[in-house]
């Protein structure tokens, strides 16, 4: 545990560097931030609630899904695909840690720092040019926190996983990006899931991805009840499980090949 504190502390510490793509990458947030509030205000017009969202959760939820793009690595995350391309993966795998814990606790240090330093200042931001919904009981906290940290688990997971094409896929760089795309569209992000066809939300909880961000937005904005949030929790640890097993069982034939390739 002190190794993996120690690589996640290590990690954190050089994202703090990077200010200038910390600028950079907060700019871009709150431009599309505007943007995509503006596109709400406008698909609402008069109505002031839609599939039991009021325009006001409909910004807010704008501002939560920007504000989780840095945390959660929606756009890019390509690191061990580099490492196998570079065969650093050689020397990682020797390392007295498991190669998940080792990503795992790197990851780690990288949302830490998405989440104070991009997700935060968005919000704060959403705050003063937006009225926005925010929760007001101390357990309405607690619940986005658990629900927080099981989303960052499922989505490490699950690019844990699509990094690992790098084994088998010369070009996986190209389809990384393809399936995070995929989750673009199935989580929630581009559109809240509640605002679209029934039978396109039933094939999105099918997958992880609603876990990721539509379910912590709507804990966020009140619209579960308590039932329905231990449920949805739940929902959350199970594919954390899920996801984390594929991850362990692909390594261990991704490994193999390496051993037979001999590199």
């Amino acid at each position: 545990m002190s190794l993996f504190y120690q690589l996640t502390s290590l990690s954190a510490r050089r994202q703090v560097t990077y200010r200038a793509a910390t600028l950079a990458g907060l700019a871009t947030n709150f431009f599309f931030g505007l943007l995509r509030a503006a596109v709400m205000v406008a698909l609402y017009g008069a109505r002031q609630q839609v599939s039991g969202m009021s325009l006001q959760d409909a910004i807010t939820y704008t501002g939560l899904a920007q504000a989780m793009i840095a945390f959660l690595a929606l756009f890019n995350w390509a690191e061990i695909i580099y490492s196998v391309q570079n065969g650093q993966v050689g020397a990682d795998l020797l390392k007295p840690m498991s190669y998940f814990k080792f990503w795992m606790a790197q990851d780690l240090g990288r949302a830490l720092v998405g989440l104070v330093f991009r997700g935060l200042p968005i919000m704060v931001f959403y705050a003063l040019v937006f009225h926005i919904t925010i929760p007001e009981l101390p357990g309405d906290w607690l619940f986005l926190a658990a629900s927080l940290i099981l989303a960052w688990m499922i989505s490490f997971a699950y690019r844990f996983v699509v990094n690992l094409a790098a084994f088998w896929v010369q070009d996986a760089i190209g389809f990384a990006r393809l399936f995070f795309a995929l989750s673009w569209f199935l989580s929630g992000f581009i559109m809240p899931l509640r605002l679209m066809p029934d039978w396109f939300t039933k094939i999105c909880y099918l997958t992880p991805f609603p876990y990721m961000i539509n379910t912590v937005v709507e804990i966020y904005l009140g619209l579960l009840s308590s039932g329905e949030i231990l449920q949805v929790l739940l929902a959350q640890a199970i594919w954390v499980v899920i996801l984390v097993a594929i991850g362990r069982w692909v390594l261990s034939l991704g490994v193999r090949r390496l051993v037979i390739q001999g590199g």
